[in-house]
């Protein structure tokens, strides 16, 4: 819990909400507020700073709008965490967590064989209603989710448990198998977020999402898995080197 140290200056020109603003802001960019640190009440901030509530509701919205604060149902106000950047290669979200020096946490939430519709064995290049191994699970970092992935795989491609894919990247369980994976046509991609994706991202029903489908090939030219991947577009973006030819 974070208890701002607040001097304003009642002689200034300079609106009181936005001398508390600017400095909760300082403290933000100097990291003595570090992500995911969490604010007092409005009414402790005032009482404490001896400010009126609609002068601290003001301030921390002004940083809301500024993308540095978010208030969360039932937690509070908290300082925004850093935003994932992913560079558009041939990895798995898990791997470039990792890389990042992320501690990623994995909740998977189905796992096993379903029959494959029609979109999904174009993909794969299967006959529809042949079994396909499908896993669901969403990503963690940070303490919060950050994406939910969704997948598929030819069956009995790759043999592992739920409990291998909670731990372990799919990518990094494919390599392991000794599925060479080679290239991959990938479209990204926005839309409004279901119901069900807004609960599990902790989101708000009908936020805006980045979306990602993948369709992977070994190196034989074979499909090994196709990919449909939803992430929260307020702490995920997508970076990209474009080359002039």
């Amino acid at each position: 819990m974070y208890r701002p140290r607040v001097i304003v200056d009642r002689g200034s020109p300079v609106p009181l909400y936005y001398q508390l603003a600017r400095q909760l802001e300082a403290a933000i960019q100097s990291g003595e507020l570090s992500p995911g640190t969490r604010l007092e009440n409005e009414l402790e901030i005032a009482e404490r700073c001896g400010l009126s509530r609609p002068t601290v509701r003001q301030a921390i919205q002004h940083l809301v709008d500024r993308g540095l604060l978010v208030r969360k149902r039932g937690v509070g106000t908290q300082v925004v965490l850093p935003e994932i950047r992913r560079p558009v290669e041939l990895t798995s979200l898990h791997d470039d967590l990792a890389a990042a020096g992320e501690e990623p946490h994995t909740d998977v939430l189905e796992f096993g064989p379903v029959p494959a519709d029609d979109r999904v064995a174009k993909q794969l290049g299967l006959a529809a209603g042949d079994t396909v191994l499908r896993m669901r699970r969403t990503r963690h970092t940070g303490g919060e989710p950050l994406a939910l992935l969704t997948n598929y795989l030819p069956d009995g491609l790759l043999n592992v448990t739920a409990d291998d894919l909670a731990r372990h990247g799919l990518y990094e369980l494919l390599r392991a198998s000794g599925v060479n994976l080679r290239i991959a046509n990938q479209s990204i991609g926005a839309r409004r977020a279901t119901a069900e994706e807004a609960r599990l991202l902790d989101e708000r029903r009908g936020v805006p999402m980045l979306t990602m489908t993948r369709t992977a090939y070994d190196d034989k030219g074979t499909a090994i898995e196709y990919g449909c991947h939803v992430y929260r577009a307020s702490r995920y973006s997508y970076a990209l080197t474009l080359v002039e030819r």
